[in-house]
């Protein structure tokens, strides 16, 4: 048995011998598991051929770096000035070309909306005619408490600014923006140019009930079917049917304006009809899918009678003066921020910092039980100082379904760990990105991202290579994960003797949902993840951080 560096490693490989001919020949791998590391791949623009730089940061550190990296680059000034290039009277967005004639109008809704309208009008306000946002309660205050002047508007700004949905909820004040907004988008031509800011939030800020239908009666139906245990599909059809502007209604009260939406996603896999309800996004509701939601849930014969009376009339959401018409050729939808435009930021600070970056998914979700144990066995697989056991690579794959990670992506990442550990990269660092979910066992403070973390730990526990193994860290990109200041945490291998050290039961923490209470615990809270107020929100940020393991081979 011989234990050869990383470095040496590498030269072995750099001989006539190629990695897959050695392999077979020199270890007894099934078929799955060679067509898994050996697929030609996509991703070589995230794996430069050169070995990334030495860092003398602490792993924790660096690992702080990164996730600052994948925040900053899905600010919401960050990406408007990147989606809207000015050329003198025109503007181009997602490669088309828009003429400026003073006929710019601007609507927007969301937690992200007050800085986006700001670059817009920075951008091209001497065109703007008129804006109306509508954004959480209490959101410029709080900006301005924390030093975000730059996301604020100006004081001589043609776009008017309407708080409200407290606490996350659908008020008069969110539907009296809704009301001026639909009434600025009913007033266009086709002439003008409607600019339409959408992020996460947005539709509990853009309630528009079909008369008679009232507020407090629509908010009424959608809690009821959540609390039934209704998907987010299905209460988005739901919130279309009892709506003026979401499904596509914004867009048809706009026609024939071109309409050029820009989203700063919030949702897995950025589907432009599922964020805020698809305001900009037509689409028919089926009055036969709706009653079948409702009776589904025992929902059908607790209906207002209001409600009963829009779903009895056949295209009862707009009958207003603009006939039906097909509005597609006039609206582009065009996602500018996303969980990964994060990641691909966060990979190159990776690089900069001397690791390997690797893109695992984000679309990471599932109970984080499911996540945790994933992230246990790529770490097994990629810190194994000899080849891993092919039962990892199936445990792998077999949990792919679970947490939504499609089986080439798993392959696909485990082939980089396999090369990180091999040919003498060095250390790696792994990224992925979504929004697991939490049993609610207990009644402590916590939230997903710091759950998941403490999980982590547990899983990496078992690698025995604490304080020098892998480290991982979870964030939410808003800065808040659940009822707490905190936006996740940082953990590593030594998380369950440092915590029994402390007198702390890390089970027991668990098991009443506790996660910050435990992480302010835990060596004075260092291991908290706290970036204050981010102003963006594209889901959770995920990242593990491998370092270079000497291997064995025999």
């Amino acid at each position: 048995m011989v234990c050869l560096n990383c470095a040496l490693f590498k030269n072995l490989f750099n001989s006539s011998i190629s990695l897959r001919t050695f392999l077979l020949r020199s270890t007894k791998l099934s078929m799955a598991r060679v067509l898994s590391l050996f697929r030609s791949q996509p991703f070589l623009h995230l794996v430069a051929r050169r070995k990334p730089t030495f860092c003398k940061m602490s792993m924790d550190t660096r690992a702080r770096e990164v996730f600052a990296a994948a925040v900053e680059a899905v600010q919401p000034d960050t990406v408007v000035c990147q989606s809207i290039e000015r050329k003198e009277d025109s503007v181009v967005i997602d490669g088309r070309t828009f003429t400026l004639k003073h006929n710019l109008h601007l609507v927007g809704f969301g937690k992200a909306v007050l800085g986006m309208a700001a670059e817009v009008e920075r951008i091209v306000g001497d065109h703007l005619v008129k804006g109306v946002i509508s954004v959480p309660h209490g959101i410029q205050q709080t900006l301005q408490q924390h030093g975000k002047d730059h996301l604020l508007l100006k004081e001589n700004s043609r776009i008017k600014v309407i708080e409200g949905a407290k606490h996350n909820l659908p008020d008069p004040d969110a539907q009296k923006a809704a009301e001026e907004i639909k009434h600025l988008a009913s007033e266009l031509t086709e002439k003008d140019l409607l600019i339409v800011l959408i992020s996460g939030g947005g539709s509990a800020l853009l309630p528009a009930p079909i008369p008679p239908i009232t507020l407090q009666e629509k908010l009424d139906v959608t809690c009821r079917l959540a609390g039934a245990g209704a998907t987010i599909q299905e209460l988005n059809t739901i919130r279309r049917a009892l709506s003026l502007l979401k499904g596509g209604g914004l867009a048809h009260h706009a026609h024939p304006a071109q309409v050029v939406a820009l989203i700063l996603s919030d949702v897995i896999g950025d589907p432009i009809d599922m964020i805020a309800s698809g305001p900009t996004v037509m689409s028919r509701v089926w009055p036969e899918e709706v009653l079948s939601i409702l009776e589904r849930y025992k929902l059908l014969n607790l209906l207002p009678t209001s409600v009963k009376e829009v779903l009895d009339k056949p295209n009862s959401r707009w009958k207003e003066n603009k006939e039906e018409s097909d509005t597609s050729g006039h609206v582009l939808n065009a996602v500018i921020g996303s969980n990964g435009v994060a990641l691909k930021h966060a990979g190159l600070r990776a690089r900069e910092l001397g690791f390997l970056p690797v893109v695992l998914s984000p679309s990471v979700c599932g109970d984080v039980r499911s996540v945790s144990r994933l992230y246990g066995l790529l770490a097994r697989f990629g810190c194994s100082r000899e080849e891993p056991p092919p039962d990892i690579a199936t445990e792998v794959l077999k949990l792919g379904p679970e947490v939504g990670v499609e089986s080439w992506d798993l392959c696909r990442t485990m082939q980089v760990l396999e090369k990180g550990r091999t040919e003498g990269w060095g250390a790696t660092c792994l990224l992925a990105g979504g929004e697991p979910t939490v049993e609610l066992t207990g009644k402590g403070r916590g939230g997903r991202n710091q759950e998941l973390a403490m999980r982590v730990g547990l899983e990496l526990r078992s690698l025995g290579l604490s304080p020098k193994g892998p480290v991982f860290l979870s964030g939410g990109t808003d800065g808040q994960d659940g009822p707490t200041e905190a936006a996740g945490a940082i953990t590593d291998g030594g998380l369950y003797d440092e915590a029994k050290a402390q007198g702390l039961d890390i089970d027991n923490f668990l098991i009443n949902n506790d996660s910050y209470t435990f992480f302010s615990r835990l060596s004075g809270g260092q291991q908290l993840l706290v970036p204050g107020l981010t102003c963006t929100n594209v889901m959770d940020v995920h990242m593990l951080l491998i370092p270079a393991i000497p291997i064995i081979i025999r």
